[in-house]
């Protein structure tokens, strides 16, 4: 969600300054004020949150017992309106006791001098675990303005990765996965380009549509939630080429090419012909244009839809134990000119933080709460909605010779199976208790320090011998040669790999942003309905009158701001790594002079 409006607007009305100082003024003296430990609700303004209300099920057990407080989300996603929810609430000086909120763009800057947040420091005795993310909380402090202080602890942080490593496990964030079994049954075609997936796709349409009887599965069903700068689902497959957006830039990864979303003939267009082209050849579900997602993902569960952007789609909702075991499931099948975009490992985390709301009661048991979320204990615990870690030790998994292995609770809940919890440990199903927050403190393929294994269970010895079993599987590595999905990219030189800086853009000028609203209503509209044109022709001059209808709108201008931030982007990936190279070589001569 987009918040700096609200923001501005707060600014505006001049409450800054009041909450500033009586924030200020509470916040030093409250470090002492005695707590109960009485049970208490703690609201959490969550930025990332697809849930709103009260936490349900083992994850409210487990907060509950240890910290005896309930979470009360409140989540602008779901509320709708999140301009207007963060208005309410922050001129009312109190965003919630725990604000989960990007600091990016100038958004951190402005919480701190509206005095929404406050100063952890104060609470960090009893602490152990913010501690060990100094360099990230300095760079937060660099990016929001302070000199000093804990404001907030970011999101995905590493203490084993460096920089150029992928942040993903055994699966790229981005790929193009389809149903591998119907895919073998079509004869496992090879797929030279992105375009060539469309004949692919209608040849396993056609093949699942025969053996099924029914008329409803599509190749590929797409959605509209996430639209910004761009159709969504559009900037997918730029994706498989190494790119990632910048505002209305797509960026490759290495630096190597900068274009914008509307260069004729450039990587967007060429997507949106690829959509418009399997769209015509029947393969595309004519509800993409209404659904949500959720409506969308239901289908991949029940077996509807064929191809997914993304593993953590396709996979997470289709492979369950049961499928795989008879050979069905989601698994990426190469195109030959791809050369997938990943995520670099990101020591100083991400863009998002957690931060401690300035009228919160009882604030040193809730920056506990905080720490413990990136303990190991928390790390597993609150692994969020897509996925990630392995949940909680003693009900999804144990440890056995020294070795982290899954129950077979947490076997079948973990790969999508539905099942309730013991009633010892919460009781109702293991989804709806797992954490609503949706905020990953620590990446989960980050190495827990009490096992010596990642937290993400995908990753365990156990696990990939069991994977290397299952049929799917092993179909998929004889005709790959290879065990993983990151095994065969990197073999294949397939990856490309976007370090991870953890660059933050600068805020934006308001008049840019006044364009960019107008301009992106343009692109996502057009964008669509190029893609569900009746024929090539029409697709390509929707297209072309869209590029001429955002120069005049002046998309130049805005342009030149994200072609700058791209850049400037790129040359933060280029100073970590290296940085890190240096802090390897100062390493290495320690090591051998020591000996």
């Amino acid at each position: 969600m987009e918040f700096k409006t609200a923001l501005t607007r707060v600014f505006a009305v001049g409450v800054a300054a009041t909450m500033l100082f009586s924030s200020a003024a509470c916040g030093n003296s409250s470090a002492s004020d005695e707590d109960d430990n009485s049970l208490m609700t703690v609201e959490v303004f969550d930025g990332l949150a697809n849930y709103q209300g009260e936490q349900k099920g083992w994850f409210a057990k487990i907060i509950k017992d240890k910290f005896n407080i309930k979470l009360n989300i409140v989540a602008p996603n779901v509320a709708g309106g999140g301009s207007t929810l963060f208005d309410t609430r922050a001129a009312a000086g109190n965003l919630g006791d725990i604000v989960i909120y990007g600091y990016d763009t100038g958004k951190g800057s402005k919480l701190v001098k509206s005095g929404l947040i406050e100063d952890m420091t104060p609470y960090l005795q009893d602490t152990e675990y913010i501690s060990k993310y100094k360099e990230a909380t300095d760079y937060v402090n660099e990016q929001i303005g302070q000199e000093s202080g804990v404001w907030g602890i970011p999101s995905a942080v590493v203490e084993n990765l460096t920089p150029d490593e992928p942040s993903e496990g055994l699966e790229p964030t981005f790929g193009p996965y389809l149903r591998w079994d119907l895919y073998k049954e079509v004869g496992y075609p090879e797929i030279n380009t992105l375009e060539d997936l469309v004949s692919v796709l209608k040849q396993m349409q056609d093949k699942a549509r025969e053996e099924s009887g029914s008329d409803d599965i599509y190749a590929m069903s797409l959605f509209k939630d996430w639209d910004s700068n761009m159709m969504n689902n559009a900037k997918q497959p730029t994706c498989f080429y190494g790119y990632d957006e910048v505002g209305f830039v797509l960026a490759k990864g290495d630096g190597s090419d900068f274009e914008s979303i509307t260069e004729e003939d450039g990587i967007y267009e060429r997507t949106i012909k690829f959509f418009n082209a399997a769209y015509r050849a029947g393969i595309v579900d004519p509800e993409s244009t209404t659904q949500n997602y959720d409506t969308m993902n239901s289908k991949y569960k029940n077996g509807k839809v064929l191809f997914s952007f993304w593993p953590w789609l396709g996979q997470a909702a289709y492979n369950t134990n049961e499928n795989k075991a008879a050979g069905k499931g989601f698994m990426l099948a190469p195109l030959k000119d791809m050369k997938i975009f990943s995520y670099g490992a990101t020591p100083r985390g991400d863009k998002t933080m957690i931060a401690l709301g300035s009228k919160a009661k009882n604030k040193q048991r809730l920056v506990k709460f905080i720490d413990w979320l990136y303990s190991p204990e928390g790390v597993y615990a609150s692994s969020n909605q897509t996925g990630g870690s392995a949940g909680v030790q003693g009900l999804t998994w144990e440890v056995k010779d020294g070795k982290p292995v899954l129950t077979d609770f947490g076997s079948a809940v973990l790969s999508g199976e539905s099942k309730n919890v013991p009633d010892e440990w919460g009781g109702g199903s293991y989804s709806d208790g797992i954490s609503a927050l949706n905020f990953t403190t620590v990446n989960v393929n980050d190495i827990d320090p009490n096992t010596g294994y990642t937290y993400n269970p995908v990753m365990w010895p156990s696990e990939i011998e069991k994977a290397n079993e299952n049929p799917l599987n092993k179909d998929w590595q004889e005709h790959m040669g290879a065990s993983t999905t990151m095994e065969y990219l990197k073999n294949n030189n397939m990856l490309l790999v976007g370090a991870g800086s953890s660059y933050v853009q600068p805020e934006e000028d308001s008049q840019i942003s006044t364009l960019r609203g107008s301009i992106k209503t343009e692109i996502v509209n057009s964008s669509w309905k190029a893609s569900f044109a009746d024929s090539e022709s029409e697709c390509e001059k929707i297209f072309s009158d869209m590029i001429k209808t955002v120069q005049g709108l002046d998309i130049d201008s805005v342009l030149e701001v994200d072609m700058k931030n791209a850049k400037d982007q790129d040359q933060s990936r280029k100073d970590i790594l290296k940085e890190y190279q240096n802090k390897k070589s100062s390493s290495s001569e320690s090591s051998e002079s020591s000996e």
